[in-house]
């Protein structure tokens, strides 16, 4: 079923782009110099931020973060080692996880098994949902459950920073022993990596310089980051049926507590919480992030202050604390355009093209911000394509010099107000990247793509070869139950606001696949599977029987969206097949790819010949061990409870067979309230985050076993030779901890954020539920 192809990789290369190339960069950025446009709020006029990445010096990918050397790090880096030692030692980051264990351990030794009437396992203290506020009684009502769906959301995760163990992992991780300094710059290297060869200047007197280095003293450069722009899609927002910026944004520094807002009163919070999350993520120390705000028209300075104000560890200056009877800070405006910020407003539209802009039917803005990330050289400057004469490099910008998307970056990301980005989200993408690169670059894998394909249906090995699938991670959204939902979206939720829920995929919507030696170490693209030192994970962790890699959602149909957002995607068609048009990552050397391949059927025009020779589009990816980090939320959580469009909904590849079992159920009319269960099950899509995990496991777990099962016996039920450790299991018994305990690990983002050692480690208890095991359990 996994026919699509395209190239990854096509220089075979896993760091470093051609020589020619780098030194065509160099001798481009050795006259650029460092400027900072500063037109803040002409009317009509884009506010040019900073152009803080314009004036990139070349310089080597050394490792540079701050607690470590280049030349003891790179140490580090290059070497494969097990993480646990003869006297049974883990990483410190790995203790909390430990006595985790000993806990879930205690708890079902110490039930009685007479109480143990169903499957249970520890899931987390009990947590509030607030929804509605009483102003009779002064308090709020709410609900109280557990949301163990390992989902990062604005509504159960109150602080910034992408989760309890993210946080506490880039930002609060202390003093660092010497060892594990490489799984704490995983993230950056995999950036540097997959990113722009050209750095940026780090020496004192740079705006990078002022924004990311030392003391007034210290006169040592900065340290080098990754380079993130972040285009965020505007339109739509609102207070009710007013659009936001005819709002005040929301008072900075307030002394007192600020009052419950609903998730659906103003998109002012979810615009808040995102700048917090960006903001994290240049706090960790690894990411210098850029927002780049698309609105349809000019927006009042106020607002573009308060941006401003929310990243201060991006390179904005924080709110002033106002002292008791002064005036709101932002009545008469701040003086952003008199230094660099990190924010810039962007106006997408003209006079002509305003009311297509603000149409959410149109896909006006999700064009544009194509346009803006890809820069594909021939677009003119009124947006419109353009004749390419001549041999022109595609990769390199064309847009205007004064947008901040035209200089360097390492990873871009687009995304809608709506959709919620984290730090876990940048760090699961550049993971599962660089993953995909080590699996291109594998020794093994070459040449050998149709033979896997053809030999169990499931394996697809990637290579640097034509014929090798072009595949690039994305993601999903889910939203939450929420107070306006219909009743019918409730109750197909179980009745219950703590889990969230796709509406844009189904069941059939994937399938699995297995890549060989899709295993990135650290240090950047490294392979863990085929490594040249003699310890390398191959010896030990996968045997002499298990094959190295990791399993994959494939998915084998686009994203359904229900209206207005489906008819956007038709005008606008999402950059990666499969993927979605309101929250997806690119690293540079994926941009680049993927410009090619544009530019390569913009010159074939309609010659079918020529078009078939460019190759098939980008295909979406996710791996099955860190799911949900590729689940983001949908923070106004109104999406659940909407009907699609006829014939515009998930598994629509499988509509006659939905249809085959809508009459079934109809003809048997055994069920009480018949019409609105039909209802609920066909003419509704929830698709619960932890059901999508059991259905992927399940199909992987299925495939295999019908592989391996020689004689198949027509009479057993069930798998018969191999199966799903955790799901698998009869359900009048609880789990033991082991399995319960790396399903958390694995819901939690953790197998991919402690991937040295859940990868190059000596413990193999959770490879299972980390996706690295092929053959999974057997019967």
């Amino acid at each position: 079923s996994i026919t699509r192809a395209n190239i990854f990789n096509k220089d075979n290369s896993a760091m470093a782009p051609a020589a020619e190339d780098e030194n065509m960069m160099q001798e481009e950025q050795t006259n650029e110099s460092s400027s900072f446009y500063s037109n803040a709020m002409s009317a009509g006029k884009i506010l040019v931020a900073s152009a803080l990445l314009l004036n990139a010096a070349s310089s080597t990918g050394v490792n540079p973060f701050a607690f470590a050397s280049a030349s003891d790090a790179g140490d580090v880096i290059t070497d494969h080692r097990r993480l646990s030692t003869a006297d049974g030692s883990v990483p410190t980051y790995i203790e909390p996880l430990i006595k985790d264990l000993e806990e879930r351990t205690k708890l079902m030794e110490d039930t009685p098994p007479e109480e143990v009437k169903y499957w249970f396992e520890y899931t987390g203290p009990l947590q509030k949902y607030f929804y509605r506020y009483s102003n009779t009684r002064g308090k709020a009502d709410y609900f109280e459950g557990r949301d163990d769906s390992g989902v990062v959301s604005s509504r159960f995760v109150e602080e910034a920073g992408g989760g309890a163990a993210f946080k506490d992992f880039f930002q609060n991780a202390g003093d660092i022993p010497s060892d594990e300094i490489p799984a704490h710059t995983r993230m950056l290297d995999n950036c540097l990596a997959m990113g722009s060869s050209s750095r940026p200047n780090l020496k004192k007197g740079t705006s990078w310089y002022d924004w990311f280095g030392g003391s007034a003293t210290d006169e040592s450069a900065a340290m080098d980051r990754c380079r993130v722009l972040i285009a965020l899609n505007m339109v739509g927002a609102g207070k009710g049926t007013t659009m936001l910026w005819e709002t005040r944004p929301p008072t900075p520094n307030s002394a007192e507590p600020k009052p419950w807002v609903s998730e659906q009163a103003t998109a002012a919070t979810h615009l808040e919480r995102n700048l917090k999350e960006i903001d994290a993520m240049c706090a960790t120390g690894q990411i210098a992030a850029r927002v780049q705000v698309l609105v349809c028209e000019p927006i009042p300075g106020v607002w573009t202050d308060w941006m401003d104000s929310m990243l201060p560890n991006c390179g904005g200056k924080p709110a002033p604390i106002p002292s008791a009877g002064a005036e709101d800070p932002y009545e008469s405006g701040a003086d952003v355009e008199d230094r660099p910020s990190p924010v810039q407003i962007v106006v997408v539209a003209g006079a002509s093209t305003a009311d297509s802009c603000h149409d959410m039917k149109s896909g006006f803005m999700e064009k544009r911000m194509q346009d803006l990330i890809l820069a594909p050289p021939y677009l003119s400057g009124d947006g419109e394509k353009k004749n390419l004469k001549g041999d022109v490099d595609p990769t390199i910008k064309t847009t205007h010099p004064d947008l901040v998307s035209s200089d360097d970056h390492d990873l871009y990301i687009a995304m809608k107000w709506t959709s919620l980005v984290t730090v876990r989200s940048v760090s699961a993408f550049l993971q599962a990247s660089a993953d995909l690169a080590a699996a291109a670059a594998s020794p093994k894998n070459q040449g050998t793509a149709a033979l896997e394909k053809n030999a169990d249906g499931v394996t697809v090995a990637v290579n640097d070869s034509p014929s090798s699938p072009f595949l690039i991670p994305s993601f999903i959204r889910v939203s939450y139950v929420s107070e306006e939902n219909n009743k019918v979206a409730k109750w197909r939720m179980h009745g219950d606001f703590f889990h969230p829920a796709a509406w844009e995929v189904c069941k059939d919507s994937f399938d699995m696949a297995w890549i060989p030696d899709s295993l990135s170490g650290t240090g950047g693209v490294n392979g863990v599977c085929y490594g040249s030192d003699p310890s390398a994970t191959t010896r030990k962790l996968f045997g002499e029987k298990e094959e190295c890699g990791q399993w994959w959602v494939y998915m084998a149909e686009e994203q359904m969206p229900t209206t207005p957002e489906i008819h956007a995607n038709e005008v606008t068609h999402p950059v990666v097949q499969g993927g979605s048009n309101y929250i997806w990552m690119l690293t540079e050397r994926q941009r680049k790819e993927v410009v090619k391949l544009d530019t390569c059927e913009h010159n074939a025009g309609k010659d079918n010949e020529k078009l078939h020779a460019c190759g098939e589009f980008p295909q979406a990816v996710i791996p099955l061990g860190d799911l949900e980090s590729f689940m983001i939320n949908f923070t106004p959580n109104t999406a659940l409870g909407k009907k699609h469009n006829a014939g515009r909904r998930p598994g629509y590849s499988r509509e006659q067979e939905h249809e085959l079992d809508r009459e079934k159920v109809r003809d048997r009319k055994q069920l009480k309230g018949q019409e609105d269960i039909e209802k609920a099950l066909f003419d509704y899509t929830v698709y619960p985050a932890a059901l999508f995990h059991k259905d992927a496991t399940l199909k992987a777990a299925r495939t295999r076993d019908a592989v391996l099962t020689k004689s198949a016996d027509e009479q057993q039920l069930g798998p018969q030779t191999v199966k799903s450790g955790y799901y698998d299991v009869t359900i009048t018994k609880p789990r033991q901890p082991i399995p319960s305990w790396c399903q958390a690990i694995a819901r939690k983002g953790l197998c991919a954020l402690y991937s040295e050692y859940f990868r190059q480690g000596t413990d193999e208890r959770c490879l299972e539920a980390c996706g690295m095991k092929k053959d999974w359990s057997h019967v």
